[in-house]
């Protein structure tokens, strides 16, 4: 007996011996970004296989020393053989390059909680890429409202000329209904709204995420137009440093620098920018058409890496912004009795974030993610200042569990906002907080090899107003290997806040509380989508995408001046509906690349008698792009679109208006580029048809926004990135 526990000890030994763990970091070839996902499989065992984690960490137990071989795939990637021989404890890292047809190849949605490909997700999910951020970064360094302009289906707002204050719209809808999220956490909500988009530089971004139509299921009651996720980059192993100098004819300089570097443990990214813009006067009116603006932003990210599965980040960013606008005269502290009017804003944002990743196995993983915001804004005009500070909480721990043909994110949230004024600045809007708890779950089914199933439910809790259940169900199916479908339909909610953006900014002084009896709005959204794409010759490809949607809102809440220029806000009886289609056509054709799209948008406020049309939405609008590259040396674009008539608040059409834009890069080796680019090339202005305000330039009433002020801008841009190969 003895002797028999010897020889199972000393084979046991031995097994343990021969087992050998293979780890490896899983990358994209070009950006050095970690790919989560990848399926492996080990040649000579199609049993074992793996899949790598959220950083792109592989990890294989081999029973046997010698050489292994492994294949790695991944959708919109080649795939890749890679070999090893064992026993090694080095921590490899496998580059895998992206496949020459890049149309509609990101496979990583992160909007959808799932990290589904973006091909096959039930819901439809546009993305701006890393490469096409690169490109678009150069034009508005400064903030992302030229990006998000260029997405389909998508309108920026401009809403002050003093201020220059912007909101999103999607679909035809306010602002208001469109939820804007940084890697799946909600930013600039209520007071801090309309410098929102305006607050973001690009440079620190790897990739922009658009779902048009109710999210709500997943990210909470704002998101009924839609929602925009902002997904940050991540350190890898190799150092990445970019440092971009941009001037602009419009008296605009920025300089934004972004650093990354990881360790086995440890790493970090670090961004810091600067933008200076002065005043500029376009349409000589004696008032600003550009404000006066200094502005800096500082965005550390600690990243602690406890194991090869798991993940924590610990992020503080910081945003310190003067800006003014009014007369000329008077924003240069120069004003006197004839030149009195101008607004002067100071902003001042923190923000902390924790994310902290762990994947238990191939099957089950967690997140928790937490978030803490003090907004602080000081107005200052000619006639009254004001002050006031929001703060915003946010937490959030959810669970993603794959099981056969499920995978099932359910979460708990709570969320809590705070608006203080200053006591030396009252203002009839007051001081008021709220708290809202919600839990959720969603289920995406692989019904069939051709078929997906998704189907969701939200229980939210808001201190104020109430409970909501938001359910959701769509579906996707594909055809053949060409054509694909989604449908989808989707419930949502809108409580009401009265320092919510508006089409036109009303001064805080003139905002009243919400009244008794104001009840939140609600929602219902549906969509269908049919989509081909083809491929063909060597690399070349196209996609065609054709959408409707509708949207219903119950209860709208409004706002309306009275005589004397307060600001109330009530339930209308009936609902606002938007409806329409958008279409677009994507080819990729050698060095060519193009796009061709248009959206047809029919909006009504149905509590209207007559003309229910809403207030500066474009029924048409169109879009297109030919771009051209050169790989390695030159890069040229051309783009234009077209907005048709919009409704005024007399009822009133504005002209449409064609706005055309050009660039070309030059690239002097990897690490360096300068790019010209020239925006609004035809002059297209809202003061070339009207004047942009009435009564006199002491006290003007600025009428709402339609169309450009800046007129035609042209800027140059030096981009270095020092690690480049």
């Amino acid at each position: 007996m003895k002797k028999i526990l010897q020889i199972a000890v000393f084979f046991c030994c031995q097994l343990a011996v021969a087992q050998q763990h293979f780890t490896a970091i899983v990358q994209d070839a070009e950006t050095k970004q970690a790919l989560a996902g990848v399926s492996v499989t080990v040649e000579g065992n199609k049993k074992r296989s793996a899949i790598s984690d959220a950083n792109g960490v592989l990890q294989l137990l081999i029973e046997t020393n010698g050489k292994l071989v492994i294949h790695l795939s991944y959708v919109g990637y080649a795939d890749k053989q890679f070999t090893a021989q064992l026993p090694d404890t080095t921590t490899f890292i496998i580059q895998m390059q992206k496949e020459a047809a890049a149309l509609q190849n990101v496979t990583v949605v992160a909007s959808t909680r799932s990290n589904e490909s973006i091909e096959t997700s039930t819901t439809k999910v546009e993305v701006l890429g890393l490469e096409e951020m690169n490109e678009e970064s150069t034009v508005k360094p400064g903030n992302i409202a030229s990006i998000l302009g260029d997405m389909s289906g998508i309108q920026i707002q401009q809403s002050s000329a003093t201020s220059g204050n912007a909101n999103v719209r999607i679909q035809g809808l306010d602002g208001k209904y469109t939820q804007i999220l940084r890697d799946g956490m909600p930013l600039y909500e209520g007071y801090s709204g309309g410098f929102g988009i305006l607050s973001i530089p690009p440079l620190d971004l790897k990739q922009i995420e658009l779902i048009k139509g109710s999210a709500s299921t997943l990210y909470g009651g704002g998101a009924i137009g839609g929602l925009i996720n902002l997904i940050s980059k991540k350190p890898s192993y190799q150092p990445d440093a970019s440092v971009l100098i941009n001037t602009t004819t419009l008296k605009e300089t920025n300089v934004n620098a972004y650093y990354a570097q990881r360790w086995k443990h440890i790493g970090f990214t670090l961004f810091a920018g600067e933008t200076l813009q002065k005043p500029v006067d376009v349409n000589d009116d004696g008032l600003s058409d550009v404000p006066d603006i200094k502005a800096t932003l500082i965005h550390p990210t600690l990243y602690i890496y406890p194991s090869n599965k798991s993940s924590i980040s610990l992020s503080w960013s910081g945003s310190f912004e003067n800006r003014a606008g009014g007369d000329m005269i008077a924003i240069e502290d120069r004003h006197n009795a004839s030149h009195p009017y101008y607004e002067a804003n100071q902003l001042n944002r923190n923000t902390l974030t924790l994310i902290a990743e762990n994947r238990f196995n191939t099957k089950v993983s967690s997140t928790l993610k937490a978030s803490y915001s003090a907004f602080k804004r000081e107005e200052t005009t000619n006639s009254y200042f004001f002050s006031g500070t929001q703060k915003n909480f946010y937490s959030e721990a959810s669970l993603l569990l794959r099981q056969g043909h499920h995978s099932v994110v359910a979460g708990v949230n709570l969320t809590a906002d705070d608006f203080q004024p200053s006591d030396v600045t009252p203002a009839p809007v007051g001081s008021f907080s709220n708290t809202t708890a919600g839990v959720f779950v969603q289920d995406t089914w692989n019904m069939f090899s051709q078929t997906k199933l998704e189907t969701g439910i939200r229980f939210d809790h808001h201190t104020d107003y109430g409970n909501f259940v938001l359910p959701r169900v769509a579906v996707f199916h594909h055809f053949n290997e060409h054509w694909g479908s989604r449908l989808g339909f989707g419930m949502g909610y809108k409580t009401p806040n009265p320092l919510t953006p508006q089409i036109k900014d009303y001064q805080v002084y003139q905002l009243q509380p919400i009244a008794p009896g104001v009840t939140a709005e609600q929602s219902l959204g549906a969509n269908i989508e049919f989509n081909y794409k083809k491929e063909f010759g060597d690399g070349n490809s196209y996609f065609i995408n054709h959408a409707f949607f509708l949207t219903n809102i119950n209860d709208p809440v409004i706002a309306e001046e009275a005589a004397n220029g307060d600001v109330y806000f009530y339930n209308e009886s009936k609902a606002i509906v938007t409806k329409g289609f958008d279409t677009y056509v994507q080819a990729a054709v050698k060095s060519w690349e193009f796009y061709l799209g248009y959206t047809y948008t029919d909006a009504e406020r149905k509590y209207l008698e007559r003309n229910q049309f809403m207030l500066l939405t474009p029924r048409n609008r169109a879009a297109a792009v030919v771009a051209y590259a050169i790989e390695g040396k030159w890069r040229f674009g051309l783009e234009g679109s077209y907005t048709g008539y919009q409704y005024r608040e007399d009822f009133s059409k504005t002209p449409g208006y064609l706005f055309m834009a050009a660039m070309i890069e030059k690239e002097f080796g990897p690490k360096w580029s300068l790019v010209l680019n020239c925006e609004n090339l035809l002059d297209e202005r809202q003061s070339k048809y009207e004047s942009l305000y009435i009564g006199s330039i002491k006290n003007p009433d600025f009428k709402p926004l339609w169309a450009p002020i800046d007129g035609i801008v042209a800027n140059m841009s030096l981009r270095l990135r020092p690690f480049a190969k």
